[in-house]
């Protein structure tokens, strides 16, 4: 034991003691505890190296006592024969939705986990947020800072040399573009994918000024954007990514894939093409030895990944069942560690009615019925002691009691979250959105039928003309004279489907590109009616808009065109003004991450600390209460007052 700068390290044996315990048999197991206390707090952990490790760490004492009190000491890493499962934590009780594009960003994430939960980031088109940050010039110098800790340091230059502009593009400047993705992605497409989703999930997981915050981060992505998935799993592994969470669609083999990705081993996800005769051989395939091989630092390639926690978005307990038995992951549960059950009224895009099927000519929203829906016990009964969290209208304290009590785990929740302060949509939108709340609109959600070229419905937030500060930059492709007025094209092609042409080759469509071109592809002119682009939308709600030259019809001339926005939130979106206070310094509206959290968990506190007083006092021969139960009895319902009255001390008062 020896104690320095109020850091105490426990550590097992000398280097006599070491020498002959590396004399026994080979199979012995020797475990090093190992304890770091300061006055803020306390971290303990044993380390299982093997004895060549142990010898060669007696022969350095400095590697044996860690005499600095704000440098990390040097790892113990040795190279894992098989997949490392993911480390023992306890269950986060809320899931922060994982909502994009980048909705969900590294800071909201790390506010979430922070508190003890699982905060979630977006990698839906992180290659494509990851270039234009840094063509804004990377605001605060976070990707820059995340950049350096990449592995390789060269491919992180080369991605500053060509995208990174020192203050920034201007405002009429058009983005520059990469390549869109392919059966056969180009190589600059491949690191700015696994550079983009390594930096959100290190910057997630790191404070400001670089230390890790200990919270678990998670990533979520959507199923039907199928062709740089591998790509960006495996940069957010890079980065020690917790979990993984997928919805839009059934990731059957999405579980073998984070297997082979944590040994570095070669993996493939097929890809549906409308016309082939069989998917078994349209597949994008990875090597990641190879891919480091091409970076001259293919040693990067031994050291094994974590593997984090697979947790696939269903909506019925058939598909969860489905899952279980088909699902192509190692173990009982072939890869499968918990569930989120969404129901259909979440954000974003949506599970289709059972039976339904889209028609061109029928815009109203998709009828869902008893069928539709899932029951926390009857779930419990299927997930095979695997953990499951609700999600869709759960974002409410009571409903997170309600999980609870029926045997789940917790809740999901997006709405609540993506209004808060650190989520990453554009400033004046939800400024919009949070006063139109506030002056008590009660805002609609349209579940869009046609809006997704997936044939997904899509929930959509139809915000009124007369808002508050609704502008014409502030409105959105629900508008109809903004969605006819907007040029159609495909260019960054996340939706795209993949199909056979008339040459054998593989060609790709979009429904809401350009209907010539659609139809020239093969395509059916009806598929393209009510069809948006949300590719080009939902980079524009975080910010990110691309601008284009356009010509004027009138006038012949070269017009701005900046893309417009597409707002997606669930349908309890009125909820969120409960929450909502103003800023005194700058008179605007919201809320935190910490807000949401705090409120989720109320009740299901106040019930746990009732249960154990109930536990405590149980003497049948006396009668009474405390001081702490006078004094929680009047301040009981303090906190839903102060929600009511946003914190305004003149609300308050009257």
């Amino acid at each position: 034991h020896k104690t320095t700068n109020n850091i105490t390290t426990s550590y097992l044996g000398t280097s006599k003691k070491l020498s002959k315990m590396h004399s026994l048999s080979s199979s012995l197991s020797i475990l090093l505890l190992v304890n770091i206390g300061s006055p803020r707090g306390a971290l303990s952990f044993v380390v299982s190296p093997s004895l060549t490790t142990l010898r060669k760490i007696s022969d350095s004492k400095s590697r044996l006592l860690y005499k600095s009190s704000t440098t990390p000491p040097p790892p113990l890493t040795t190279v894992a024969t098989t997949p490392a499962r993911p480390k023992t934590q306890t269950l986060p009780k809320i899931i922060q939705g994982g909502m994009g594009v980048r909705i969900s960003s590294w800071n909201l994430a790390r506010e979430v986990s922070k508190m003890g939960e699982l905060g979630v980031i977006s990698g839906t088109a992180m290659d494509v947020i990851f270039v234009r940050e840094l063509q804004d010039g990377d605001h605060g110098g976070h990707f820059r800072r995340a950049l350096a800790s990449f592995p390789n340091q060269a491919m992180a230059q080369r991605a500053l040399d060509k995208y990174f502009i020192p203050g920034g593009k201007a405002p009429t400047k058009p983005y520059r573009s990469l390549p869109q993705w392919t059966l056969e992605p180009k190589r600059q497409l491949e690191e700015a994918a696994i550079l983009g989703n390594y930096c959100e999930v290190w910057l997630a997981k790191h404070n400001d000024d670089d230390s890790p915050t200990g919270g678990l981060i998670g990533m979520n992505l959507l199923t039907k954007v199928a062709l740089p998935t591998i790509h960006s799993l495996y940069g957010a592994m890079l980065a020690d990514v917790d979990y993984v969470i997928m919805g839009a669609g059934i990731p059957i083999k999405i579980p073998g894939i984070l297997d082979a990705l944590a040994g570095h081993h070669d993996c493939s996800l097929p890809i549906e093409i409308s016309g082939a005769t069989s998917d078994e051989d349209n597949a994008i395939a990875f090597s990641p030895n190879q891919f480091w091989k091409g970076s001259g630092t293919r040693d990067l390639a031994k050291k094994q990944l974590r593997r984090p926690s697979f947790l696939p978005i269903v909506s019925s307990t058939t598909l969860a069942q489905s899952l279980l038995k088909r699902s192509n992951g190692s173990g009982p549960t072939r890869g499968i560690d918990g569930f989120v059950i969404e129901m259909n009224t979440a954000g974003g895009h949506n599970a289709p009615p059972r039976g339904w099927h889209y028609e061109p000519e029928d815009q109203g929203e998709p009828v869902y019925g008893k069928k539709d829906m899932v029951d926390i016990k009857s779930f419990a009964k299927v997930a095979k002691g695997l953990p499951f969290w609700f999600a869709g209208s759960y974002g409410r304290k009571d409903k997170l009691c309600d999980v609870l009590n029926g045997g789940g785990n917790g809740v999901q929740v997006g709405t609540l979250f993506a209004l808060a302060d650190e989520s990453g949509m554009e400033s004046a939108m939800k400024q919009n959105i949070l006063t139109q709340l506030v002056q008590q609109h009660k805002l609609k959600v349209f579940t869009d039928p046609a809006a997704s070229p997936t044939g997904f419905p899509f929930k959509v937030l139809e915000l009124e003309d007369d808002g508050p500060i609704t502008t014409s930059s502030m409105k959105t492709l629900s508008d109809p004279a903004v969605y006819n007025a907007r040029p159609r094209v495909c260019n960054l092609g996340y939706l795209r489907t993949p199909y056979i042409q008339p040459d054998g080759k593989v060609g790709y469509r979009c429904p809401s590109e350009d209907v010539k071109d659609y139809v020239a592809k093969g395509g059916e002119k009806s598929a393209t009616v009510g069809r948006k682009c949300l590719c080009n939308a939902l980079c524009a709600d975080a910010g990110f808009p691309q601008v284009r030259h356009i010509t004027n019809p009138v006038t012949g001339e070269k017009d701005l065109y900046v893309e417009p926005t597409l707002v997606t939130t669930g349908d309890d979106v009125n909820q969120c003004a409960q929450l909502i206070k103003r800023n005194r310094m700058d008179g605007t509206w919201g809320y935190s991450a910490s807000d949401v959290v705090d409120y989720l968990l109320s009740d299901w506190k106040k019930s746990q600390r009732k249960a154990e007083k109930g536990r405590a006092r149980v003497n049948p021969n006396r009668w009474g209460y405390s001081s702490i139960d006078v004094a929680e009895y009047l301040l009981d319902g303090f906190e839903e007052f102060e929600r009511q009255t946003k914190g305004d001390p003149e609300l308050m008062l009257l």
